[in-house]
């Protein structure tokens, strides 16, 4: 028996495109959501790298902002720096509620993890404060997160980790030491789901990893057993 199922979807698929095309986020081109000469243009992170916070670092050494930096993290990481059509297109998942955005860069994260694997069984999206996501209407790190577990076969676990405290925006403030303190204690577990298991968190941006940082103490806390960070870009 033919199973139709796939060739129904695919002119589904096909029908949407027609009645709804998608334009490129970088240029306008129409076709997709960032077109094959924007995906040429992309700003990749290239090694060497800092072995803590994942910027260009030469040799590979710590960077001068993670000499000393007592971290419970154990890692971040990156496929891109926050500019250009990356930049865009994160600006317009997260504030311009291009919700579908993220299937396409879930599929640049994965591509990344499949060429630079880190330890991971869950994935864990970084929160937002019930306030802010009652006025965004969703959790950006949420929907990439979903998408990529799709992609890579890992369950995701959302709602253990929350953040309790509101504060500024990272954005908002000048410098490591404020961001530092914007997020110190924000998070916390609500339950042991994560004991003894390997985290990923994932975020779309990443500044100082202060957020990421913060986020750690409050899993590690609560029993993981390592935590790393993958973002879609940082701000190198």
């Amino acid at each position: 028996m033919i199973n139709v199922l796939p060739q129904v979807a695919k002119l589904e698929r096909r029908a949407l495109d027609i009645l709804f095309p998608q334009w490129c986020v970088g240029c306008g081109k129409e076709g997709s959501l960032i077109c094959q000469g924007c995906r040429r243009a992309l700003p990749y992170i290239l090694p060497p790298l800092c072995p803590r916070c994942g910027k260009p670092q030469p040799s590979g050494i710590p960077c001068p902002g993670c000499v000393g930096w007592q971290a419970a993290i154990d890692g971040i990481r990156s496929p891109f720096r926050f500019d250009g059509v990356i930049r865009q297109a994160i600006h317009q998942l997260k504030y311009r509620n291009l919700r579908v955005l993220a299937v396409t860069l879930s599929g640049l994260l994965n591509e990344y993890l499949t060429a630079n694997p880190i330890p991971g069984e869950v994935l864990v999206p970084v929160p937002l404060h019930r306030k802010r996501l009652r006025e965004r209407g969703y959790n950006q790190s949420s929907l990439l997160a979903r998408e990529l577990g799709k992609l890579i076969k890992l369950p995701v676990i959302d709602g253990c980790l929350i953040r309790k405290q509101y504060a500024l925006p990272q954005t908002k403030t000048a410098t490591v030491d404020e961001r530092r303190k914007n997020v110190l204690n924000a998070f916390t577990c609500r339950d042991r789901r994560l004991t003894q298991r390997r985290v990923l968190l994932i975020d779309d941006v990443s500044t100082s990893g202060s957020t990421l940082d913060a986020c750690a103490v409050a899993l590690r806390a609560a029993g993981a057993a390592s935590v790393w960070g993958l973002v879609l870009a940082r701000e190198i």
